[in-house]
């Protein structure tokens, strides 16, 4: 089980690290490129995460601020693989400063709209991440005609978000 653990994304802390010390990391996959899109595709099925962020702002007259985003999450030992799928769609890399992990960020709408967006819809997701972005589209549009900026759009932005990701049923 220890051994699973510590082949999994964020992999063992250092309290288990010290409690079994023989246990076999997952090995470092030296990946030089990024051959083929529909492996990207694959990757972000089981990795990525499209979601909606909705956060107070007083500057906004109807007080709330919409924003896509787009992540993948991954052990700092896929760093270079990250950096590979950073020069793939765009985006940038932070790396959590209390645990081993790097995300790749994308929140820039136009990145949104003109790289993202068209990417999936080339290169389509397999299995329920796929509906999530398919929601993830509608706010989009709606973002595009400024619907966000309206009480009622936030309102349907809130329904189809809370659809989505752990709250889809």
């Amino acid at each position: 089980i220890v051994n699973i653990k510590a082949s999994m994304n964020l992999g063992l802390s250092e309290y288990l690290k010290s409690e079994f010390l023989n246990f076999r990391e997952r090995p470092i996959i030296k990946t030089e490129s990024i051959s083929d899109s529909n492996w990207v595709a694959g990757f972000v099925s089981g990795e990525g995460n499209f979601d909606v962020r909705i956060t107070e702002q007083k500057s906004n007259k109807i007080g709330s601020r919409v924003q896509l985003r787009f992540r993948v999450n991954q052990h700092i030992r896929d760093i270079k693989l990250m950096e590979l799928l950073v020069l793939y769609l765009g985006g940038n890399l932070y790396k959590y400063p209390d645990n081993n992990a790097v995300v790749l960020t994308i929140v820039n709408f136009s990145d949104i709209i003109n790289k993202i967006i068209p990417y999936f819809e080339k290169n389509p997701i397999i299995g329920v991440k796929q509906l999530d972005f398919n929601d993830w589209c509608v706010i989009a549009e709606l973002m595009k005609k400024g619907s966000h900026l309206t009480v009622e759009g936030l309102k349907l932005i809130r329904e189809i978000k809370c659809g989505m990701n752990t709250g889809r049923k």
